[in-house]
């Protein structure tokens, strides 16, 4: 049997993820907002039998098995930290926490608990298009590994009450949100992890209809940043959220070779002649290109509008598996590690946050900073729990 969820949130993320799991057959049995009021109203609309506003009352309950959080990210660390410590699963929501130190936390814990569950929300490994691409990067089919490209393009609006989404220091802003799937992506397909970078972070729109006065989003809206790798690769990277119309992207891997570019949800190669860019891009693989079916009942038009499709499909990708996990279980609390191998750990997470960190850190000295992260592939978890001390001090 699929294991019971109880979901922290009441926001677009946690509607989305109750949305998917319920779709593919999970039971939601309680339902966590900030507001008791909050919680029943959401948990009213998508029929969920529990909701509270206590943590605790979520985390004991007995139908619950999973624990998925999507809640504001001063919350995550220390939702994910009880909920492993009483032995239930975890998924988190991006970020993991607010800080290093609170996602050091998190691997902790989910050191002292191998056998549980601990998955971060970096979905788009699970889109065709980047598992491709990965399998031809691994498999040397580009050459060595020279340059990697990213453009995001958005035009999310905040245009709502002020929340923790418009402060920087609160874990929002589009460095966080959108550029920590990539940073993620770009270690996952390469291999390679960032060892300086050098960024610069700003907030072009600091005020909104509904934020003024003395009240001003602080934000990020725009990004860029390099990554110079451990393997000789180097990254360039840059994030916009003031392009109207919809979620866009494009990721290059080039290489000496050939070239590989996902762009809005199709994977092109381009090979390398003479050391010159060929004409030609063929075609290897896409991604669905719809939106999940029925969100239209839980989001209004406009809202609607602004997801970002990728994600959506991703995550309803990552679901697909999570439930082939648990499927191949006698226990609802234990789950197929092979199935879930590329998703992304605690530990990713951390990688993630520290690299993060150091371009803000750039961004105010205007100058390199060093990234210094654990060991990628420790011997034991007394290795590796040593690593993050020796980071952390």
């Amino acid at each position: 049997a699929l294991p019971g969820v109880g979901v922290f949130g009441t926001g677009i993320t946690a509607k989305l993820m109750i949305h998917l799991l319920k779709t593919s057959g999970f039971r939601i049995e309680a339902l966590w907002g900030r507001t008791e009021d909050e919680a029943k109203e959401l948990a009213s609309l998508l029929d969920i039998p529990f909701s509270t506003c206590s943590i605790d009352d979520v985390l004991l309950n007995q139908n619950v098995d999973l624990v998925c959080i999507n809640c504001p990210p001063f919350l995550h660390s220390q939702i994910a930290v009880k909920t492993l410590g009483i032995g239930k699963n975890v998924l988190c929501e991006r970020p993991a926490g607010l800080d290093q130190d609170d996602t050091t936390r998190m691997l902790k814990a989910a050191l002292y608990y191998p056998s549980l569950m601990s998955l971060m929300t970096y979905h788009l490994r699970f889109l065709p298009t980047f598992m491709e691409m990965k399998q031809q990067v691994g498999d040397g089919n580009i050459g060595e590994l020279l340059v990697v490209e990213v453009r995001v393009h958005s035009g999310v609006s905040l245009n709502i009450n002020y929340n923790w989404s418009h402060d920087s220091k609160m874990g929002g802003g589009v460095l966080t949100n959108l550029g920590g799937h990539f940073v993620d992506i770009v270690n996952f397909v390469s291999g390679q992890r960032a060892v300086k970078v050098h960024g610069f972070v700003t907030t072009f729109q600091k005020q909104t209809a509904k934020v003024s006065g003395f009240r001003e989003v602080t934000s990020d809206d725009f990004c860029t940043f390099q990554m110079k790798m451990d393997q000789g690769a180097c990254c360039t990277c840059v994030l916009n959220n003031n392009i109207p119309g919809k979620f866009s992207y494009e990721v290059l891997f080039i290489g000496t070779s050939a070239c590989l570019i996902v762009k809005d949800g199709v994977l092109l190669r381009q090979s390398r002649v003479s050391g010159n860019s060929a004409a030609v891009q063929e075609i290897i693989t896409k991604d669905c290109q719809d939106t999940p079916e029925g969100l239209e009942t839980i989001f209004p038009s406009e809202v609607l509008a602004q997801i970002p499709v990728p994600l959506c499909q991703g995550t309803s990708e990552f679901i697909n598996s999570l439930k082939s996990s648990f499927q191949v279980q006698n226990d609802r609390r234990n789950w197929n590690k092979t199935i879930l191998d590329r998703a992304a750990t605690f530990e990713d997470a951390l990688y993630v946050q520290t690299v993060l960190e150091s371009i803000r850190r750039s961004s105010q000295t205007s100058d390199w900073e060093k990234v210094a992260h654990i060991e990628q592939k420790p011997m034991n978890k007394d290795t590796l729990l040593q690593s993050i001390n020796s980071v952390s001090s």
